[in-house]
């Protein structure tokens, strides 16, 4: 008789639990009666696309059109092996047959276009952030680039992280679904770099330590640490200790447009590529991105192991 009672006991519990998850794992998406009629402003979608450094992770490898965003690039994580999507517009393997309220929801809720939960190797966590007219005008400038038929390729994931809904939990700690705030007290330059940077340039994604499930640790934000793919040291871009205290905000709105250091040295691997994208912005959004990194409040961060370059 008790151990008919813990059983049913038991089974109370795992279904009260079971339904909880599900519950809390739904999809939260924005209406499309939420994008209320406007015309696109390509030139500031442009923008978008080069701060928010799409080409780096969805160009197609190994050509040099950088808006030929077919995918394929490999991501290496503790997590598993991700594979940059096909972002193009082309309408069977890219985005072409995407809604606007299927990208705005990918961007701002990590919520794809058949209502799965997005893996956070896409830096939706940042892009919350983004005025919901940039990430319209990035998906009007998208729709612009030409469409590349060359299918995305899946994932190479091992139990349980291929099972998606679990990503629902994951959202609900870093997942707000909030607008960048800017700060009152503050000049518009200022906020204008901070909108960059937390936003679509999403720097806080790779300067960052992470804890085991992958979520950026806030007490050590933008103070490097290991690079996430497991090649190398992200430096600390703060001026604590190892970081940028040396550097000005001019030599940071140089190095932005140039590649090169106060040191005379350039920086390399996926930096480089940052570069890219960044030297293509205007010079008054390099200098704002400067004047906000310049501003950040000093962490100390791991020191990188001695032996290979870091970026």
């Amino acid at each position: 008789m008790r151990f008919s009672k813990l059983a049913k006991a038991a089974v109370l519990v795992a279904i009260v639990a079971g339904t909880a998850a599900f519950v809390l794992t739904m999809p939260s998406r924005i209406p499309a009666s939420a994008l209320s009629p406007r015309s696109a402003d390509l030139a500031n979608g442009e923008t978008m696309f080069n701060i928010g450094g799409c080409s780096s992770c969805h160009a197609t490898p190994h050509q040099g059109d950088r808006t030929r965003l077919g995918g394929g690039l490999a991501l290496a994580t503790p997590f598993g092996t991700f594979k940059a999507p096909n972002i193009s517009p082309d309408p069977t393997h890219g985005i072409g047959a995407w809604s606007e309220a299927d990208f705005v929801n990918a961007m701002k809720k990590g919520i794809g276009r058949n209502g799965e939960h997005l893996y956070p190797a896409f830096p939706y966590t940042s892009y919350q952030r983004m005025r919901l007219a940039d990430v319209r005008d990035l998906y009007a400038y998208l729709k612009t680039l030409p469409p590349v038929e060359t299918p995305s390729q899946p994932h190479d994931l091992a139990f349980p992280f291929t099972v998606r809904r679990g990503l629902g939990l994951w959202q609900l700690l870093y997942v707000d679904g909030k607008a960048f705030a800017p700060d009152d007290s503050r000049d518009a330059v200022w906020n204008r770099g901070a909108y960059l940077v937390e936003g679509p340039g999403h720097c806080a994604e790779c300067h960052s330590p992470r804890n085991l499930i992958g979520g950026i640790e806030a007490n050590r934000r933008f103070a490097g640490g290991p690079d996430p793919t497991g090649k190398g040291w992200v430096p600390n871009i703060t001026p604590g200790p190892g970081g940028i205290a040396d550097y000005s905000v001019k030599d940071i709105a140089y190095l932005l447009e140039t590649g090169f250091t106060p040191g005379f040295d350039s920086v390399g691997s996926s930096m480089a590529d940052v570069v890219k994208n960044t030297s293509k912005l205007s010079a008054e959004d390099r200098l704002a991105i400067a004047t906000y990194i310049k501003s950040l409040p000093p962490r100390s961060g791991k020191a990188p192991p001695k032996g290979p370059k870091t970026d």
